[in-house]
Formats: C-alpha cells, sequence, structure tokens
C-alpha cells in the first residue's frame, strides 16, 4: 500500500542524503520525494511517497524519527490532508487536433506554457487521479514527453480550529 509521509528536516548539507540512505539501506522504495524550505528559516519539509504494509510504516517512521536532524515526522494516514502535484506535457500539436488539445486543457483547468508549430507543452496540477486523467487523454493525440513533480502534501485545517 501506497503511503506519504511529511518529515520536517533541519536544512542542513547531507540531511536529505541521510533520510534517502535510511531508504536504500534497509531496502525500501521511495516513489515520490520532493523537498523545499518552510516559512521557519533553518527547516524543510520533505514529502515522500513509499509502500509498505503497516509493521514496515512503523518501522520507517520510528527509523526517520531517530535522524538527528529530523525534526518532525509527519505520517498522513493518521491526519486529513490535501495533496497535488504538477506536470508539464508535450503534445502534438497538429492542426487537426489543436482545439480537441486545448479543449482537454481546459477541461482539466490546465495551462498551455509553451507553443511551437508542432507542439503545446501543457501545465496541470491535481492529485494523482487528476494527472493520470489528462495523460489518459493526451496519450490519444500524442504525447512526446512527460515531466512529473513528485507529490507534496500538508494536513488539513480541522473544524472548529482556532489555530491558523
Amino acid at each position: 500500500m501506497r503511503h506519504t509521509l511529511g518529515v520536517l528536516v533541519e536544512d542542513q548539507p547531507g540531511v536529505l542524503s541521510r533520510v534517502a540512505g535510511l531508504f536504500s539501506g534497509r531496502g525500501f522504495n521511495i516513489e515520490s520525494l520532493t523537498v523545499a524550505e518552510t516559512l521557519d528559516q533553518g527547516v524543510s519539509h520533505i514529502t515522500l511517497v513509499t509502500t509498505g504494509d503497516e509493521k514496515i510504516m512503523e518501522q520507517i517512521v520510528k527509523q526517520l524519527n531517530k535522524l538527528v536532524n529530523v525534526i518532525k515526522v509527519i505520517d498522513f494516514r493518521e491526519v486529513r490532508f490535501v495533496d497535488r502535484e504538477m506536470a508539464l506535457i508535450k503534445v502534438k500539436a497538429e492542426a487537426s487536433t489543436r482545439a480537441e488539445a486545448l479543449r482537454i486543457v481546459d477541461i482539466f483547468r490546465g495551462k498551455v506554457v509553451d507553443v511551437s508549430q508542432n507542439f503545446f507543452t501543457i501545465e496541470v496540477t491535481g492529485d494523482e487521479g487528476k494527472i493520470q486523467a489528462i495523460l489518459d487523454l493526451l496519450s490519444q493525440l500524442g504525447i512526446v514527453e512527460v515531466v512529473r513533480t513528485g507529490k507534496v502534501a500538508i494536513a488539513r485545517t480541522r473544524k472548529n480550529s482556532t489555530k491558523r
């Protein structure tokens, strides 16, 4: 089963290497990995997706918490959360398919970010299902290349919460 984890870490050289090393050293795969600064100076947020059963996930969380530069591990199985990823999709834009490609982009609230005589480059943001759905439709027109970000995730705010 796929699981998403959020890991707050000190923004220090080698931290990402230690986190990735923990996974590779134990034979666990990282399916998606994104890292970015947070509003707190010196703190970064790692969002990673991995696969494992309950026992494996418990072990991963415990091992992550043991790393010196890890501040907090958020197991998104335990909270409601929002996740997104972004894809850039280069698709053939022949005269006969241009209008259809633009209709698909509009339906998925994507953007055409580059146009050439023969290709459109489309940007689309959403959950994994939305990205896959637009890829399925655009594949009929001729996808040339796809580049995707990893998943980013954030916990939802609870209703009736006074915290912001």
